[in-house]
């Protein structure tokens, strides 16, 4: 088989998503192969025993981060593929899983056809993606962002710590201080991932190429005025907490138009109001605003405007407001180097691709901080992900894989 006419295995690839899909799956149809979870390391065992049963040579970094080598030379520097393996509760079957099984058929692919490479390749199933401790750990103890600190503090929504977490399963958490790659070592990555959005799925295209991923704000925010008796406080004697949100969540759009870019959007995803009685005026109003773009300056501007909108309507309705920064994630555009050899994979294989931004957080952003990285897309049905009903048709996988394969060839050999 030639390089150009490389082909990845369909019904290989096929079989390995269907038989990781039915780990962690239960009664609601939905995957909980949540961090060091049960489920998720019966899957890290499924995947080792596949690597193992590829003929490729496997290693497990400090972070518990699974990588597949082929060709493996600590003196050259290598390129990586690959995302993660754990899921949200109830997930699907494809968020994080499809990345990690099309780099390992594309390594499988290299390795059986013979093919010629300057550089090692690395298929990477990185530790806990979604979060369960508060962060995309595998990547960032990769990246050498995890910190002494991170790792005593880190903790899950129920209270269960990412060290006592993975010793239940013989690993030692603070081994991920040691997980740090050398930029040195890293030629490219580049990750296939579900859009996680319509836009690939409206517009009937198979593959997007990934040209920035999004940066983020999320704050919680506090509007804090008066309670009081529901009939007997006049309207216009009111501090109503709840009448500020409501007046806050008008402005997003003009906010949104006039500081923003046609990539800025803005969230008010949960709302709590205190005291919680019908017939009690609310004295506070907590919320979540998650505001998303991927121009650094441009989510400069919509802090300052949105500290502003609240300020104003604070001032006006007679309340307090304050906010905390819950996470930030700097905006990243995807390397030159990693989004060419897209171009030329697409066009090469004379598959129809478009342009796209992401506007979710992936490992690809972490791994940006240190070696150049890319991102190739394939639609997600009608955009549902992490939800059980997550869905993308197999004639886009597939071409989502081969183009995987053949950017992955350019960069390697």
């Amino acid at each position: 088989m030639t390089g150009e006419s490389l082909r990845i295995n369909a019904a290989r690839l096929r079989d390995d998503i269907e038989q990781l899909a039915g780990i962690g799956r239960r009664e609601d149809h939905g995957i909980y192969r949540m961090a060091f979870s049960d489920g998720d390391m019966q899957a890290r065992e499924w995947l080792l025993q596949r690597v193992d049963a590829a003929g490729l040579t496997v290693h497990q970094d400090g972070a518990a981060n699974i990588c597949a080598r082929l060709g493996w030379r600590d003196d050259v520097a290598s390129v990586i593929a690959g995302s993660h393996i754990d899921t949200v509760p109830g997930a699907g079957h494809l968020d994080g899983a499809l990345g990690v099984l099309c780099a390992l058929e594309a390594l499988r692919v290299l390795k059986d056809a013979g093919v010629s490479l300057r550089r090692p390749v690395e298929a990477i199933a990185f530790s806990d993606e979604e979060g369960r401790f508060g962060g995309l750990f595998g990547s960032q103890a990769l990246a050498g962002q995890v910190t002494p600190g991170y790792l005593y503090s880190a903790r899950d929504l129920d209270g269960v710590t990412l060290i006592d977490a993975m010793a239940r399963h013989g690993l030692d958490a603070r081994a991920a201080l040691h997980a740090q790659r050398s930029p040195d070592s890293i030629h490219a990555y580049v990750e296939l991932h579900i859009e996680q959005g319509p836009v690939l799925d409206r517009q009937g295209v198979s593959v997007g190429i990934v040209d920035a991923i999004t940066g983020l704000f999320k704050w919680q925010v506090t509007l804090t005025g008066a309670a009081n008796h529901a009939g007997t406080t006049p309207m216009n004697m009111r501090a109503d907490a709840f009448q500020g949100l409501t007046e806050f969540a008008t402005q997003i759009d003009r906010v949104l138009e006039e500081h923003g870019s046609p990539a800025s959007v803005a969230t008010i995803g949960r709302v709590e109001l205190f005291p919680g009685a019908a017939n009690v005026v609310p004295g506070q109003a907590v919320f979540s605003l998650d505001v998303r773009d991927t121009d650094a300056g441009t989510l400069a501007r919509l802090a300052e405007s949105f500290q502003r909108a609240l300020a104003a309507i604070a001032r006006r309705r007679g309340l307090m407001f304050e906010y905390q920064i819950l996470s930030e994630i700097a905006p990243v555009p995807c390397a030159p180097l990693v989004r060419d050899a897209v171009e030329q994979a697409v066009e090469t294989l004379g598959i129809e691709a478009t342009h796209i931004n992401s506007g979710a957080a992936h490992d690809a952003q972490v791994i940006a901080s240190i070696a150049p990285a890319g991102m190739v897309f394939v639609p997600s049905k009608e955009g549902r992900s992490h939800s059980s009903a997550e869905w993308t048709a197999w004639n886009d996988i597939e071409a989502g894989a081969n183009v995987l394969l053949h950017t992955l060839q350019r960069l390697a050999g």
